[in-house]
């Protein structure tokens, strides 16, 4: 290729110069027909430069080569960094040298002047080039100081905002509640179902586990039901350097700044740390259960015996789990407890009690 281009570009030298100095030559040695002949003054400097080219190609790529080598080694930052600086110390020096010129004195007004843009110019070339970490960090941190304020500015709108996209994992297309939030209006804005969170539930839904079959098959049938009722956007972004599922989840919605609307505990934990917005199915379950405070007084049915001695187990109509002390003879019978303690988890609520008095 190289070889090629040397060619090219010496016969476009010669064509220039056989166009530019044939035609005296031409009148030199009488032969004025091709004085103004300017396609045979090009082509013939051309055939001339080209037959050069082949007689010297290896110096001249020997030359190129040299010329490459000399490329890579230049380093472009600092000798940008140099050319600003020695413009900055010009026009300083030039500053500095008006009140030299007003006194119009010839040794003063000329030669000082020039020897001070000179210093000027080196002095600022020479910091430029040879501080130009210490520079970026400088203005780096300047511009840091501004846009930090703007920037959390903008994240107290963001979260302020409620139209932003919500980001569906697996765990709450198997679920299905999802469905009836979207269609109490609870969730605006775009929702998004990536085409690998679709994948898995294919697989799923191809599993040999009857129950496996089943989650898998109902979460399809739930991406068709929620197209009726809200703007879903099935995306078909992927990550192919990532395997896993949650891991892609996060990375799209840092990237898109999407909520992510899950069940799963442990994936809410870790976009969290990573600063990644949550919308728990869970949470939002938890929060409009009625609300039991100690003291509190109810009757409920024990069903089971507790994994601590004595400890029987019953339920609210809502699914939350009661432990109940001294209860473990009492299976199947409806008790009146009084609250003593309540625990809320993203995984799920329980509520401790003993027999009222």
């Amino acid at each position: 290729m190289k070889r090629i281009i040397i060619h090219a570009l010496m016969a476009i030298v010669g064509a220039t110069l056989g166009n530019t100095f044939l035609p005296e030559f031409w009148v030199l040695i009488h032969q004025r027909q091709f004085e103004n002949n300017a396609v045979v003054n090009s082509l013939i400097g051309a055939i001339i430069f080209l037959i050069f080219s082949f007689i010297f190609i290896r110096l001249l790529l020997n030359f190129v080569e040299k010329i490459d080598q000399t490329i890579a080694t230049i380093n472009i930052p600092k000798i940008t960094w140099g050319f600003l600086g020695g413009v900055i110390g010009l026009v300083i020096g030039a500053i500095a040298s008006i009140p030299l010129w007003i006194l119009r004195t010839p040794i003063l007004s000329t030669i000082i002047p020039f020897l001070l843009m000179m210093l000027t110019i080196y002095v600022g070339y020479s910091i430029s080039s040879k501080r130009e970490a210490d520079i970026f960090k400088f203005f780096s941190r300047k511009k840091a100081a501004v846009t930090e304020k703007p920037e959390k500015h903008d994240k107290r709108d963001k979260r302020k905002n409620k139209n932003y996209a919500k980001l569906l994992d697996t765990s709450v297309l198997i679920d299905g509640r999802i469905f009836d939030i979207l269609k109490t209006g609870f969730l605006d804005g775009e929702i998004i179902v990536p085409n690998f969170v679709l994948l898995e539930l294919q697989l799923l839904s191809d599993s040999n586990d009857n129950l496996k079959r089943a989650k898998g098959r109902r979460g399809l049938d739930l991406v068709n039901d929620m197209k009726e009722i809200a703007k879903v956007t099935v995306t078909s972004k992927d990550y192919s350097d990532i395997h896993e599922v949650d891991t892609k989840l996060l990375r799209y919605a840092s990237e898109t700044g999407a909520a992510l609307v899950t069940n799963d505990f442990n994936l809410n934990k870790v976009a969290e740390i990573q600063g990644v917005q949550v919308l728990n199915i869970n949470d939002l379950a938890n929060a409009v259960k009625p609300q039991l405070i100690v003291g509190d007084t109810l009757d409920i049915q024990i069903v089971k015996k507790g994994t601590e001695r004595r400890q029987g187990i019953g339920y609210l109509p809502d699914g939350t789990m009661i432990v109940v002390e001294e209860t473990a003879d009492l299976i199947d019978k409806t008790v009146r407890i009084e609250v003593t303690k309540s625990l809320q988890t993203s995984a799920g609520r329980m509520i401790f009690g003993e027999l009222a008095r």
